[in-house]
Formats: C-alpha cells, structure tokens, sequence
C-alpha cells in the first residue's frame, strides 16, 4: 500500500513565522515527521531556496529539495502551512501558503502539476488561507484528482 500524499496531519493552520528559514524548515519537519523524506532534506530545500526562490507568485511558495536531495526522499508527499499574517520570502514578497513537495521517482512532476491547478485560481488561494480546517484545504486538492 502507497502511503498518501496529503492527509489532514500534513496541514498546519494559522501558523506564524519569523523568518523564510523558519518557515521552510517547518514545512520539511513535516515531511521528516510523516516519513516522507530523511531529515538531511530540509537542508537541501534551504539550499535549493539560496539558488532560486521557490515563491511562485499569489502568496504561494513551494519549498523543495534540490536535485541531489532525490536520495533523501522515502516516499512523495505535500505538507502544506497556511500563515495568514504572511512571511516575508524576500523582494517584498509575502507567502501565505507554503507548500512542501517531496516527490520520489519523478512523481514530483504530476504533484506539481496538481498544485498549480489549484494554486493557479486566485479564489481557491484565498478559501486555502482563510480555511479554518485542514479538512477545507484537502477538499480544494481532492477535486484535482
């Protein structure tokens, strides 16, 4: 049996930052918790965000491990944090939900593909940081499937 990609325990609501570090470090705690990725793959998504942010526009960030980090992933998955009073990512760019994507044998490529749908509509960005259960997010990711 595969395990799920995203499950409720994979949210985290009203979460609050000091710094971009901080939240990415947190978004790969996740995936370290629930088994998806071996802890060294949140130094390489702190490494990857130094090449180039992984802000992609509309309050979002997917925070990922760089391309040498595939040998730290045990199994794809998403963690994903809404912070409603927004992080500073850099460049005046403030991130309300960040997205923690760890992909096993280029599986990373479909879960991308399904986060920019959803991602790509404005509205389901704001259901996302105003959801008040982890239960409303899921629901926006299941209608993709």
């Amino acid at each position: 049996m595969t395990k799920e990609i995203l499950s409720s325990e994979n949210i985290v609501l009203n979460a609050s930052f000091s710094s971009k570090e901080d939240a990415i470090r947190s978004t790969g705690q996740i995936l370290v918790d629930k088994g998806y990725v071996t802890p060294d793959y949140i130094e390489k998504m702190l490494e990857r965000e130094e090449l180039t942010s992984t802000y992609m526009g509309n309050f979002v960030a997917i925070p990922h491990g760089t391309e040498d980090a595939k040998k730290d992933v045990v199994a794809s998955g998403l963690s994903i944090i809404q912070v409603p009073g927004g992080v500073d990512f850099g460049n005046g760019n403030i991130v309300k939900v960040l997205i923690g994507i760890a992909g096993k044998d280029g599986e990373h490529l479909d879960i991308l593909s399904q986060i920019a749908i959803v991602c790509s509509e404005e509205e389901n960005i704001e259901k996302i940081v105003g959801a008040t259960s982890a239960e409303q997010i899921l629901g926006l990711f299941d209608e993709v499937n």
